[in-house]
């Protein structure tokens, strides 16, 4: 299968190992502020190039109208599983909480997709958690997603924000560094997480996922997130897809995916144009068409972020202090403020709330 990546022109290019045909790219015009879009990544067959599209613009447009959605269909024939996601509304939320710089912004919103991708539609209560963790200036990066694909994330410095490369994109591969990736999946009823870990190859997000798909999981795959700001660095449109080539496919598959995804526009500008989770997901299979009735949906959301829930975990961290620790905050303050790293909602416990605490150890 071809690496294929995303240029600023909005274009896939891709080549083919067996051909060694060069890659074909054409630059765009740089209108808008700055941009983010990832590039994709690939299966074994191909190395993955290494090219990157965060910029300050592809082309101006106005915001993504269509509704977030995680939609997963198969090829028609049955060789390839696609899973596409809109997260323009999931992002901007986790954008807003943190407060995060431009490119901090566009890291923490590729690895909240990709933990969609990679998380969405697995067993009932299971969990995927998504860390980078590279000695750039972002710090360590976490995003969790759950199989109905509630979503969320932090980002150790959310104002991370470098200078831009030379070719003018936003450098998510400086702010994440080097270190290491590292995939982890949990259920309530396992006795530990299956948990693999790969280096960080470039920063860029896409790249590094797909790397571990194929490492750790021996899963061939090409992936696509993409997050794009606007002239006033709000979130224009964020999205993605994940193809996954199943043992069997044939090698007409694999050449009908390569025309198919190297002819796409980047991920943000089809969103950015109103396309939907399914037609982005029809668009990456091209002429191998889809069956229509195994397809499935889910719509992201950012959390859990539910004050009552967190507070119910809140009061069970306070607990598990210790009655020693929890009876000296009350007498010194008389009352406590927490906040949740990945929701920045705060809630403050009273001193009555704190004696409920002591006297539950």
């Amino acid at each position: 299968m071809a690496a294929l990546v995303e240029t600023l022109a909005g274009r896939c290019a891709y080549v083919a190992a067996r051909a060694k045909l060069p890659v074909a790219a054409k630059a765009a015009p740089v209108t808008s502020r700055r941009n983010a879009m990832v590039p994709a990544a690939v299966s074994s067959r191909l190395r993955a190039l290494r090219h990157s599209s965060a910029s300050r613009g592809s082309r101006t447009t106005t915001k993504a109208s269509t509704d977030d959605l995680i939609y997963r269909v198969m090829s028609a024939n049955q060789e390839v599983s696609v899973i596409t996601v809109v997260g323009t509304k999931v992002v901007a939320e986790a954008v807003n909480r943190h407060k995060t710089a431009p490119t901090a912004s566009a890291a923490l919103g590729r690895s909240m997709l990709s933990a969609v991708l990679l998380g969405t539609f697995k067993g009932d209560d299971e969990t995927t958690q998504v860390t980078f963790k590279g000695d750039g200036p972002i710090g360590q990066i976490i995003a969790i997603c759950d199989n109905t694909g509630q979503v969320k994330g932090l980002v150790s410095n959310p104002n991370a924000d470098p200078p831009l490369r030379p070719d003018g994109k936003l450098n998510v591969g400086a702010a994440v560094g080097r270190g290491f990736l590292t995939v982890a999946r949990a259920h309530p009823q396992w006795k530990a997480p299956f948990t693999g870990t790969v280096e960080i190859t470039t920063g860029e997000i896409a790249e590094d996922i797909a790397v571990y798909l194929q490492d750790s999981e021996q899963v061939n795959s090409a992936v696509a997130v993409g997050v794009s700001l606007d002239r006033e660095l709000n979130i224009r449109s964020a999205g993605g897809y994940m193809v996954q080539v199943l043992p069997f496919a044939s090698d007409e598959t694999i050449e009908a995916l390569e025309r198919s995804i190297s002819s796409l526009p980047s991920t943000t500008d089809m969103i950015a144009d109103g396309l939907s989770a399914r037609e982005m997901a029809e668009k990456v299979l091209g002429d191998l068409g889809s069956l229509q009735e195994l397809a499935t949906e889910s719509t992201p959301s950012y959390g859990p972020c539910c004050r009552d829930d967190l507070r119910g975990r809140m009061m069970r961290a306070l607990a598990s202090m210790g009655r020693t620790e929890v009876d000296s905050i009350i007498e010194e303050q008389g009352q406590v403020e927490m906040t949740c790293e990945f929701c920045k909602e705060s809630i403050v416990f009273k001193e009555d709330e704190l004696a409920t605490a002591s006297k539950d150890l």
